[in-house]
């Protein structure tokens, strides 16, 4: 009779990247649980148009505008600039059910979210590219648009 373990050697070993990328969509996701997001080395100075965001009480945007700026972050990590300058300079995101105050809040999470995934590549010391960045990114999504966990009784 096998044992409850055996499956575990039956299973196909998880390469390392995919469990790094698990991983850091699982904090990304977690830290956008918050509004605004935790940004390290906050300097007032150079907030610019983003400085609302951390000295006024905000609300938190819509699910729609996480979704847009993960859009708009692969198409930054793509270097799609054509396609990020269109969205911008014709104002997609209206058409995408996003109002004009979303603005400010897109950019900020894009800016964020491909910093963070810079951020990841320097760690990493380019070992991980922007192609899995962008399916990093991908993942963040994922757990986003996830129903929550039932709690446990």
């Amino acid at each position: 009779m096998p044992s409850r373990w055996d499956h575990l050697f039956d299973l196909k070993p998880i390469p390392l990247v995919d469990h790094l990328l698990e991983e850091v969509a699982r904090l990304l996701a977690n830290d956008l649980g918050t509004w605004p997001p935790p940004v390290q080395d906050l300097d007032p100075a150079t907030l610019g148009e983003f400085a609302p965001l951390f000295t006024q009480v905000t609300r938190r945007p819509a699910p729609a505008v996480y979704t847009e700026a993960l859009r708009l972050a692969r198409w930054d990590l793509g270097r799609e600039f054509d396609a990020f300058d269109d969205y911008m300079r014709n104002k997609r995101y209206l058409e995408r059910g996003l109002a004009p105050d979303d603005r400010v809040p897109l950019l900020f999470l894009t800016r964020w979210l491909t910093e963070q995934m810079l951020g990841l590549g320097e760690a990493t010391q380019g070992r991980v590219k922007r192609p899995l960045m962008q399916a990093c990114l991908d993942r963040v999504e994922a757990r986003l648009d996830a129903p929550p966990p039932l709690p446990q009784a």
